[in-house]
């Protein structure tokens, strides 16, 4: 009996760390960090990301790593081959300036999720993960700052952001599909907002948290006592750690559930009150100038995730003042590395 026992588990251990794992847009921010977490399971993954090696956030060389356009289908053929489990990290977006002036490049990454799919079905590949977006919710149920948590059916009428919302939509709704008419294995989370280390803080794609810690660093830096705000400042958000929005993901990924999930945090705040907070830990007052005329996007947006605390136990861990903290600290020695100039993470 203990011989068999031990076969087993050496049998099924065996299965876990020869599975092999796929990650599009492995070059990016939540892809890096995936890909990171994967391998010290132990499992076998294979990379793939637009962008040249050099301008990948984390670049692991002992993985098999492709520099290609997944929108191509034949490039996603060839990422596919041999793959048991997907991650799609890979799209075309930035913070809300970006995706407000590059619309139609957004709604392209369709392509991606499109041809990845399909090629699932070719190479039969046994799971997909579909990474979508808050921007995919109704944008009259967010007219007001400090609403009520966003909840898995308020995307429903559909009224997503233009473009990159839209395209996010779209793509949930060809995962169910392809799940339904192939059998296809499929899991969709929306995500709220994740930031961190190791991720994009310059160059017109960086979101709201590494923007503004850019902007206290570089202000302190230069003794200069005032930072540009988008908007009025009022304008409220939440915001997930990416250690928080790993766990998370990977615990629907791994689980039986089939549904659309919204992961986040419930710790809405307005700007200005990020500000606060950074101000706090930068040890550093500023003034703020606020510019009325740059984009915005909805006056008020935050996570409900009681389906998923009901269904997997799950809940974010990270306060936002020290997922702050850690980010502040990380940026401010790549700033003191590279100066003001744009580093390799800011690469599009």
């Amino acid at each position: 009996i203990l011989i068999v026992w031990q076969l087993c588990n050496y049998y099924y251990y065996s299965f876990i760390i020869m599975s092999t794992y796929l990650v599009a847009g492995a070059g990016g921010f939540i892809g890096g960090h995936l890909v990171k977490s994967l391998m010290s399971q132990g499992h076998n993954v294979i990379c793939a990301d637009v962008k040249p090696l050099q301008y990948w956030f984390q670049l692991f060389d002992e993985n098999k790593n492709y520099s290609f356009d997944l929108k191509e289908y034949e490039n996603c053929l060839k990422a596919t081959k041999g793959v048991d489990y997907i991650y799609n990290m890979a799209c075309n977006m930035g913070g809300m300036g970006f995706i407000e002036n590059n619309k139609a490049e957004c709604m392209l990454s369709v392509l991606i999720n499109t041809n990845l799919l399909r090629a699932c079905l070719i190479n039969k590949v046994k799971k997909y993960f579909f990474s979508s977006s808050a921007c995919v919710y109704n944008a009259k149920k967010q007219k007001e700052v400090f609403i009520p948590g966003l909840k898995e059916e308020d995307a429903y009428p559909a009224e997503p952001e233009d473009g990159y919302g839209w395209e996010k939509l779209f793509s949930e709704r060809m995962c169910r599909h392809f799940t339904e008419d192939f059998g296809l294995e499929t899991r969709v989370i929306r995500y709220h907002n994740v930031y961190g280390p190791m991720g994009t803080y310059d160059g017109g794609r960086e979101k709201a948290p590494a923007a503004l810690c850019r902007k206290i660093i570089l202000a302190k830096m230069n003794k200069s006592n005032s930072i540009d705000v988008w908007g009025d400042g009022e304008q409220t958000r939440s915001f997930m750690f990416i250690d928080d929005c790993l766990e998370g993901t990977q615990k629907i990924f791994n689980s039986k559930l089939t549904d659309v999930y919204n992961l986040g945090s419930d710790e809405q705040v307005s700007i200005n009150q990020m500000i606060s907070i950074l101000e706090e830990i930068s040890n550093f007052k500023v003034e703020k100038k606020y510019q009325l005329d740059k984009p915005k996007g909805v006056r008020g947006r935050s996570s409900n995730n009681d389906l998923v605390k009901k269904i997997l136990n799950w809940s974010y861990k990270i306060r936002l003042k020290d997922g702050l903290k850690m980010t502040y600290d990380w940026m401010k020695i790549e700033i003191d590395k590279h100066g003001s100039n744009i580093s390799r993470f800011t690469k599009s």
